[in-house]
This record gives structure tokens, C-alpha cells and sequence, in this order.
């Protein structure tokens, strides 16, 4: 260094500390004039930085000058809590008004009474005398009493359909679908003199094996029944017709929908729908898809709902395909080529498709609002002009959300893209003018904007490696879901370290890089940092095309506004209280919509890790969505860091929460499940008494065993199931049959994927009284060198075929869906097959092409997997007897397979 730089050196130095010290022994009023002067020289000029430490704050900082740590994080903690608080009184205010009853509204009661005597009816798997005839007649039953009740205004017509039909579809990676003479109850409500168009309302009446079902979905059709009721005993005429359509197979991948929307003559009539689906147990229902495209549906739901809840985070989260679910709405969309509005209850998925889905869990509220919305919906779309004519309404997308379930905003995306980009032009010029000073004014801080974009996304980086470390190390120690029962465990475990990660390598960069520079002109630096990368997101989203970007124009928007506001005040006083009441108010709404939608997300998603399967590390999921979830709750409160005198305590208290709650975790105090008969959140395992068969190329048995087939749903396998039973254990484990298709197991889903883990208990042969049977009926030689294989199969209503094609062999085409075959995941083939109560014999072909002309071990290995889910069939001695050594904190789903391999 030469001699006049050292000189300018020695100098600066020297007026920064001539003015710490005035600015420590000044006045007031002087002390304040210097920190504005300090502000705009650290804003406009160079400052000295040195590479010592000087105290958490650095040697500018005086005694008197910076904010609270205490003061700021106590108000950041109730502030937050403040918030959270008021999410949890607008979820739990289900209706605004008291239960009604009154002529020509919904009565929630006359609902509940139909729930309750559906589900009465026990379990309802398609096939079964449950599902088929009693509830078939119930429904029948109560809609001619509507019938004999209803207005002359108005003609109810009735028919029920047993469709047969086959289609493929992507879900789980892909599989075909058939089904024979299964149960759809099809209700038209129309206009004396008839109607050309129709609006349909969709639910179904079937459920999963061994559960009651009362939220998926008798709930729905209980409101469908009531508003049918209403509907047609109301003296308003209808221009439209409504179409009710009660569908008894469902739980089957869809295939009543399918079977109506393609074969009934009433869906051609049809121009929208509204379909009625739960992936929880009451609360509130959400509006999760709409569309395609058909704006006016969602202006139908906004001005008509009497109680709004709708995001289209959730239609965009919905069919990114993370979450391992489909509805109906799917199958309306693709086959009928229809526009609609699928609504789910949500709320505790702890207990969705379990026996503890019962129907006082329930809350009549919330059959209330769920009846209010859709009778108004649906007499909106019966009496619009607009129905009859939605084709020429097919135009763009919507972004549409609740306001805490008060109202919904919508608007089209095309606005909203406007209205993304003239918030990204605001943040422009904001930040421009900045940058656009002269050159000498601006070096600082473009380099300490730079240099603290990059500590902003190292501390989020290291933040989320370290609770992934955290979480990889609890998932090996076989803690994992410690925190299912007791969700404030993920809180104080990931949520803490996240936190704490991110104040620290702040609070590092405060002490040793950023020695000298001011508090105020470091706070104000990082909370542009913060409003460039929401901007960025903001960019991002919009350019690919997501409604969702509207949550990020929020977050840039609100911001902007509260920092615009309140800049005078701050550089002029500080960050004293005043500015930290204001500031917060400032960011109210979008810290508000962010809880809310946070509460969603792990409302969803928190219950689905528990049945997510034995591939998916939950904790891993869940400690990257909080560590997510705090750098978006954190960014706006990362400038207060660098306004505190300390973070010491800050630090320390979250350090020492993780740390506590991480040695509690690790020592088992935390159990998963619960069997608290008022909240229970049982470990699912699904249990197959089987007796599997395997024939070679000349049809001779080469191999068969009997056992007890053991899937845990989710991360934990049979940990915590073997104290309790011993005889599961890892001594057990099932092997794959390397040569059979999906391991040689009978799979009622294609789900190999998800579950890899699972335990073979040997036990008795199983004998049904109506065993399957499977033979080969032709083989035929086709004009192109194909080999036409003819296949006849009888048995229970639920089978599942395999088929694997074997080397030089590839399969061409079958009669089953569209006559493509569609691979599941792995490579080979599984078409799922039900049927009603009477069904003929299953025959179907597939063609097989001959690559190699030698083929001395076959063409393709086919297996035939038969389930016995409803009836005397479906229990054995043995399965009954280990239930019983079940703990009562899981749901054993239990049911009687046979399973039959082939060569050809």
C-alpha cells in the first residue's frame, strides 16, 4: 500500500471513531443528527470494515443504540402466535349463522339421519350385498319419499345403471381398469316441460374394505340427498336440469364415474359438475380443483357459496400429482370432457379410510356449510344462462382464494399475470433508484447487497442441511414420526434448528464481515434482499404459468408498501418500538395468508406421511417443508437481526428447545400413534391370509406356500408391532420372486413401489367357498406372426391381473382399455377388475410379439391375485387370531387372497 492510501486509511478510521464517541457522550437530539448522518454516509460513501472481532454488534455499535433483542423477539413470537391464533377462529367457524331447518334451506339434521343409517350399513366394498342392495335400497327408498314430497314445478326421474367398461389411467404410475355390472343410482331433477342441459352433483356411496366410510363419502351423499329434497319441494322453477349421481364404485380407481359419464344417455346432458370427495374427517369443505380452464364455474362458486373455501394452491398442488390420490373430478374431465368444482373435506386424515371414520366424528356444522354451499352452487348452475352455453366460456384459467372462509377473490389469471408484473415493475424502480445513484454513492451498497443476497440464501441453504441431517439421523436411529401424535415435536426439533441456523450465520456476518456498517443502513439492506427474492419468486411463477404467483405478489406488495411508509420514521428514530408495531401491522396480511396456507399444507400432508409408505423418509419430508416454511416466515424478519444489539439469547433459548426435544426424541419419549378414542392416530397395516400357486410352461406346479402377508403403511415397517407380536419380526421378511411379475405378491394397488418392506408369516392354506379360476381358452397364430392369447377368469368381485412379458417377447395390444397396454412402474402390467353382485365369466386377450423365434422358458408369465374383501370369505382363523395380538393404537385391514402364476 502507498503512502497517501495508508494516509486516507489512518483518516477514516479516525472520523469513525471521533463520531462512535460524540455519538456516545452527545445529546440526544445530536446523537440522533449523527445517526442520520452515519445512515446516509454508510448509504453513499466508503466505510471501514476490519476483520476483528469487536461484541455481537461490532465497535460502531454503542451501549444505547440498537434494538432489543428481548423486545424484538418477544413481539415476533406473539405476533406470530397472534396470527396463528386467529387462523385457528376462522377454521373453527364453520357457519355464520345457527343450524338452520327452515322451509327451502338445508337442514342439516334430515342430513345427519341419512348418514347415520348408511353407515349403519357397515362397511360398503363394491360387490359386496352391503354396497349392492342394502344401500342401493336405502337410497331408493328415500328418494321416492323426496319424490311423493316434491313440487309439481318440478319431475324427479330415476334409473339405475350397472355399467360395464374398461379404461387405463396414470394414476400410481399407470394401470388399466375393468369392471362388470357395478351400481350407479342416477337422480334427474328438471322442469316440468324437461330441459336440454344439466348440472351434475357426484358423490359415492361405496367405501374401502373394513371402514365405515362416513366421510368418504356417505356424508356427501347424505348432503346430495338433502338437497335433492330441497331442491324439489322448492316453488322456484329450474331452467336447467340437476343430475344426483350416487355411484357405488369409487374406491375401484373411479370406475363408476367412468361408467357413467361414458355410457349413460343422461351425460349428455351434462355441461358441468360439481363432485363431492374427503381426504379427511369434517371440518371444512375446500374447493381444490376447478376448471379446466372455465372461469365462470369459479364466479359461480363465489358469488353462490354461502360459506367460500377455495385455494387454487390446492388445485395446482392437487395436480402436480405429490399428493398419491385422485378423484372422479379426473375422469369427468378426461373422458366427458366436462368443466367442474371438486370439493374434499380435509381435517384430520389421521383416520381417512379407517373403522374410525364414523359418523359422530362428524360435526353437523360441518354437514351444515357443506349443504349451504352446494344446494346455492348448484341452483346458481340450474338457473344460469351461462350452463347452457359453457363451451363458449372456456377461456383461461382462474386465480381464486378465501379470505379466512369470509369471501373468496377471483380473478382471471391473465389479470393477475398484469398485475404480477406491475408489482415486479414497483420493486424495479424501488431498488433502481438505489442503484441508479452515481457511481461513488452506490459501490457500497451494491457490493453489501450482493454480498448479502449471498449470506441470506447460505444461511437458508445451511439451515435446511441442517435439519436434514437432523432428520436423516433420526430416521437411522428408528425414531422416525415421533412427531405424529404430537405435532409441536417437528416445531421444536426442525422448526428451532432451522431458526437458529439462520440467526446464526446472520449473527456472524454482523460480528466479522459487516464490522462498521450501521444497524439502520444493515436493516435496510437486508430487507431488500428479502423483497428481491420474493420478486424473484414472483418472476418465476408468473413466467411458468402459475396462479399460485398471486401469494408471492402478496409477500412483494404488502412489503413494499409498509417500508415505503414507514422509511422517514426510521431513519429518523430508529427501530424503536413504534417502528416494530407498525412494521408488523405492516406485514400483517401477508404473514396472515401465509399461516393460513401454512396450516393447510401440513393439515394435508402431515397425516399422508403416515401412510406414505415404506420408501419415503417422513421426517426428511417434513423437516424440508418447515425449514420452507421458516425461511418464507423468517425473510421479512432477517433485517431485525442486524437491528438487535444481540441475539445471544436468541439463540441460546432455540438451541437449547432442539437440543432438549432432540435427546427426547432419540430416547423414545415421543410414541407416533394413538388409540385416544377422541382423537386417534392409528399406524395402518394391511394383512393378507394368501395361498399362492406357481405353475411352469407345461402347467405343473413348481411351487406353493401359504402365508399371512404383512405391509406397514408407513416409514416405521414393524418396529413397533413386534414387542406386541413377536412372531413378526425381521426373520420374516418377504423376498421377491425375481421371475414373477410385482415380485410374485397380490397387490391390490400397484403400490410395489411405495412399500419394499414387507414381512411373510407362514400359515394354513386358505380355502374360499368361491375360489377363482383362470384358464387359457385359445392361442391363436395372427396374420402378422402374433400370438393372440384368450383368457377366461372367474372369482370374487376384486381380482387383480399381472403380466410380465419375458425376453424376445413384447406385448402389442389386449381388449382391455383402449387396447394399448400401459406398464406400471417397473415394467410390467396390473389391471385391477371388479364387479356387482352378478357378474358373468372374464374373458379377454392379449397379443403377444414374437421378437426371438426360440423361446424354450415362454412368451410372458401372467398371475391372477383373487380378494376376498367383503363376506365369510374374507376371514380365516389364523388372521382373526393374530387382529387380536394388534395393539389397539393401529388399524389392521384385514382380508383372505389367492394368488396364481403362469407361463406361456
Amino acid at each position: 500500500m502507498d503512502r497517501s492510501s495508508e494516509l486516507t486509511a489512518v483518516r477514516r478510521h479516525r472520523v469513525g471513531v471521533e463520531r462512535r464517541e460524540g455519538l456516545a457522550a452527545s445529546p440526544q437530539p445530536e446523537r440522533e443528527a449523527l445517526a442520520q448522518e452515519s445512515l446516509v454516509d454508510a448509504a453513499g460513501g466508503p466505510r471501514t470494515r476490519k476483520n476483528s472481532p469487536g461484541g455481537s454488534g461490532g465497535a460502531s455499535r454503542g451501549a444505547g443504540t440498537g434494538l432489543s433483542e428481548a423486545r424484538a423477539a418477544v413481539a415476533i413470537a406473539l405476533y406470530l402466535l397472534a396470527l396463528r391464533a386467529l387462523v385457528q377462529v376462522s377454521l373453527q367457524q364453520l357457519v355464520l349463522r345457527g343450524t338452520s331447518g327452515h322451509p327451502g334451506e338445508f337442514d342439516a339434521r334430515q342430513a345427519r339421519d341419512y348418514l347415520e343409517h348408511i353407515t349403519s350399513i357397515g362397511p360398503r366394498t363394491t360387490g359386496s350385498p352391503e354396497n349392492e342392495i342394502l344401500t342401493v335400497h336405502y337410497l331408493l327408498e328415500q328418494i321416492k319419499l323426496i319424490e311423493v314430497q316434491s313440487n309439481r314445478l318440478h319431475k324427479i326421474s330415476v334409473d339405475v345403471q350397472r355399467p360395464t367398461g374398461s379404461f387405463s389411467i396414470d394414476f400410481l404410475g399407470g394401470f388399466t381398469s375393468y369392471y362388470d355390472n357395478i351400481t350407479n343410482v342416477v337422480v334427474k331433477l328438471e322442469p316440468k316441460d324437461g330441459a336440454q342441459h344439466a348440472v351434475l352433483a357426484n358423490c359415492h356411496f361405496d367405501s374401502v374394505a373394513n371402514s365405515p366410510g362416513a366421510s368418504d363419502d356417505a356424508v356427501s351423499c347424505s348432503v346430495m340427498l338433502e338437497v335433492l329434497r330441497v331442491l324439489s319441494a322448492s316453488s322456484e322453477s329450474l331452467q336447467h336440469a340437476v343430475v344426483f349421481l350416487f355411484n357405488g364404485a369409487e374406491e375401484n380407481v373411479l370406475q363408476a364415474s367412468h361408467g357413467f359419464i361414458t355410457q349413460h344417455p343422461w351425460a349428455s346432458l351434462i355441461r358441468a359438475f360439481i363432485n363431492l370427495e374427503a381426504a379427511g374427517v369434517g371440518g371444512k369443505e375446500l374447493v381444490f380443483q376447478t376448471g379446466p380452464e372455465n372461469p365462470w364455474l369459479v364466479q359461480a362458486y363465489v358469488t353462490a357459496a354461502k360459506h367460500p373455501f377455495a385455494s387454487v394452491v390446492g388445485q395446482e398442488v392437487f395436480q402436480s400429482g405429490i399428493i398419491p390420490s385422485d378423484t372422479d373430478f379426473r375422469i369427468f374431465r378426461d373422458f366427458g370432457n366436462i368443466p367442474g368444482i371438486d370439493l374434499a373435506f380435509i381435517e384430520n386424515g389421521y383416520i381417512y379410510h379407517t373403522k374410525y371414520d364414523t359418523a359422530d366424528r362428524i360435526l353437523t356444522d360441518s354437514i351444515q356449510r357443506a349443504g349451504d354451499n352446494i344446494l346455492a352452487v348448484l341452483k346458481y348452475l340450474a338457473t344460469s344462462d351461462m350452463l347452457a352455453a359453457a363451451s363458449e366460456y372456456q377461456h383461461g384459467n382462474m386465480v381464486f382464494f378465501d379470505v379466512l372462509g369470509l369471501f373468496v377473490i377471483a380473478y382471471p389469471s391473465r389479470v393477475g399475470s398484469i398485475i404480477n408484473y406491475m408489482v415486479v415493475m414497483a420493486v424495479v424502480f424501488y431498488l433502481g433508484k438505489k442503484l441508479w445513484q452515481p457511481k461513488h454513492k452506490t459501490v457500497n451498497y451494491t457490493k453489501d447487497f450482493l454480498c448479502g443476497l449471498g449470506i441470506t440464501l447460505i444461511s437458508w441453504f445451511t439451515s435446511l442441511i441442517t435439519v436434514l441431517i437432523i432428520a436423516v439421523f433420526i430416521s437411522l436411529i428408528g425414531q422416525s414420526l415421533s412427531w405424529y401424535n404430537h405435532f409441536y415435536v417437528s416445531v421444536c426439533l426442525y422448526g428451532t434448528a432451522a431458526v437458529a441456523k439462520i440467526i446464526f450465520i446472520h449473527t456472524l456476518a454482523k460480528r466479522f464481515y459487516y464490522v462498521n456498517a450501521n444497524d439502520q443502513y444493515l436493516g435496510e439492506v437486508f430487507f431488500d434482499i428479502s423483497l428481491f427474492v420474493h420478486c424473484g419468486f414472483l418472476i418465476t411463477l408468473t413466467y411458468q404459468g402459475l396462479c399460485s404467483a398471486f401469494i408471492s405478489a402478496v409477500w412483494v406488495a404488502f412489503p413494499l408498501l409498509t417500508k415505503l411508509c414507514l422509511q422517514k420514521d426510521f431513519k429518523q428514530h430508529g427501530a424503536q418500538g413504534k417502528f416494530i408495531a407498525l412494521y408488523l401491522l405492516g406485514m400483517f396480511i401477508p404473514y396472515l395468508y401465509a399461516l393460513y396456507l401454512i396450516w393447510a399444507v401440513f393439515e394435508m400432508f402431515t397425516p399422508i406421511l403416515g401412510r406414505s409408505g415404506s420408501e419415503i423418509p417422513p421426517d426428511i419430508v417434513l423437516a424440508s417443508i418447515l425449514a420452507g416454511c421458516t425461511m418464507i416466515l423468517s425473510s421479512y424478519f432477517i433485517n431485525f437481526i442486524y437491528l438487535a444489539r444481540s441475539t445471544k439469547k436468541t439463540m441460546l433459548t432455540l438451541t437449547l428447545v432442539c437440543i432438549v426435544t432432540f435427546l427426547l426424541v432419540c430416547s423414545g419419549t415421543f410414541f407416533p400413534y394413538s388409540s385416544n378414542p377422541a382423537n386417534p392416530k392409528p399406524k395402518r397395516v394391511f394383512l393378507q391370509h394368501m395361498t399362492r400357486t406357481f405353475h411352469d410352461l407345461e402347467g405343473n406346479i413348481v411351487k406353493r406356500d401359504s402365508g399371512i402377508w404383512i405391509n406397514g403403511f408407513d416409514y416405521t415397517g414393524m418396529s413397533h408391532i413386534t414387542p406386541h407380536v413377536p412372531e413378526i419380526n425381521d426373520t420374516i421378511r418377504a423376498h421377491c420372486e425375481e421371475n414373477a411379475p410385482l415380485c410374485g405378491f397380490p397387490w391390490y394397488l400397484p403400490v410395489h413401489f411405495l412399500i419394499r418392506k414387507n414381512w411373510y408369516l407362514p400359515a394354513p392354506e386358505v380355502s374360499p367357498r368361491n375360489p377363482a379360476y383362470f384358464r387359457l381358452i385359445s392361442k391363436e397364430q395372427t396374420p402378422w406372426d402374433s400370438i393372440k392369447l384368450t383368457f377366461e377368469a372367474t372369482g370374487p368381485s376384486h381380482m387383480s391381473f399381472y403380466v410380465r412379458t419375458l425376453k424376445g417377447s413384447k406385448l402389442l395390444q389386449w381388449s382391455l382399455g383402449n387396447g394399448t397396454p400401459v406398464t406400471s412402474k417397473g415394467g410390467d402390467y396390473f389391471v385391477f377388475y371388479s364387479h356387482g353382485l352378478q357378474a358373468s365369466a372374464w374373458q379377454f386377450w392379449i397379443e403377444v410379439q414374437q421378437v426371438l423365434e426360440e423361446q424354450p422358458e415362454g412368451m410372458v408369465t401372467v398371475a391372477l391375485a383373487a380378494h376376498y374383501l367383503s363376506g365369510e370369505d374374507k376371514r380365516s382363523p389364523q388372521l382373526d387370531t393374530l387382529k387380536e395380538k394388534f395393539p389397539d393404537w393401529t388399524f389392521p385391514s384385514a382380508w383372505v387372497c389367492t394368488y396364481s402364476l403362469f407361463v406361456f
